[in-house]
């Protein structure tokens, strides 16, 4: 999961380099397709064509309509939020993962470690501003749509996994999001200049390798014990924006931050005290 939070980070900013000079439906269909030929190589290589089509095709369409909506909101926002400020506020997706994971998986979720998800939402709200500053915003409100799409995603990988190859899993997804943003994107697509090719192979590659890390983060791991890992972001998003556009959080931002990063900790602290009761 750490592994694919930096991955993904990477690959965000190329998408935010992107989406200044194409509209976000089309950014959503090139990071599809350019990672689809790497997994789709890997997935054949490793398993063969017979599990790719031995699937629960229902779960699979969904899961491309949320990866098409998660990343078109993500995209869209990134036109005008810094990273940090966009992963401030995709926070409350870890939060959600979490609470989706008892009525959906059956997974136990003490009282402290509830405590703990309503002190990292206390935190999201501080980076939103008491007055709701970003989220009534239409790039706000896009990251928050994005945030759900990719919990009842994760949450939905728990599901298919128990029949379905990785594999499966990887290639599906990005197939069902390169031809159905390509398909929204038709009407305004915009020609790719030839001096994005690099940003797009870098894309393609990150995006590729974190897809592949992340689906096995879920495919293994408990839900509620791996999402708050997403918190790591804040790290690589604050040196991403000071790195390449000159950008820094400020200070209720930092203290937002914090609070949701400490919640966070404390909810893998629970997590391993109540593994260990389990299994002494």
């Amino acid at each position: 999961m750490l592994a694919a939070v930096l991955l993904f980070c990477l690959m965000d900013a190329g998408l935010k380099t992107l989406s200044v000079h194409y509209p976000p439906f089309q950014v959503s269909a090139i990071r599809g397709a350019s990672s689809l030929p790497l997994v789709m190589a890997w997935a054949l290589w490793t398993g063969g064509v017979k599990p790719l089509f031995r699937v629960r095709w229902s779960l699979h369409l969904l899961r491309g309509v949320l990866g098409i909506m998660m990343m078109g909101g993500f995209v869209y926002a990134l036109r005008t939020l810094p990273l940090s400020t966009a992963y401030s506020i995709f926070f409350v997706a870890p939060l959600m993962i979490t609470a989706l994971s008892v009525p959906f998986l059956g997974e136990r979720v003490g009282p402290r470690r509830w405590i703990a998800i309503a002190v990292g939402l206390l935190g999201v709200i501080v980076v939103l501003r008491p007055t709701g500053e970003g989220v009534l915003t239409l790039a706000g409100f896009a990251v928050l749509l994005a945030a759900f799409g990719y919990s009842v995603s994760a949450i939905t990988v728990r599901i298919i996994a128990r029949t379905d190859s990785t594999q499966a899993l990887m290639v599906w997804l990005l197939f069902f999001m390169a031809l159905g943003a390509g398909l929204l994107a038709l009407p305004d697509w915009m020609p790719i200049r030839a001096s994005d090719a690099w940003v797009i192979a870098g894309i393609g590659v990150a995006g590729a390798l974190g897809q592949y890390a992340i689906t096995e983060a879920f495919r293994l791991g408990e839900a509620s014990l791996i999402a708050p890992l997403e918190y790591t972001a804040l790290v690589w998003g604050v040196l991403l924006d000071a790195t390449l556009w000159g950008v820094l959080p400020d200070s209720v931002t930092w203290l937002g931050a914090g609070i949701i990063v400490a919640s966070g900790l404390y909810l893998l602290r629970r997590e391993r005290i109540h593994t260990e009761a389990e299994h002494p």
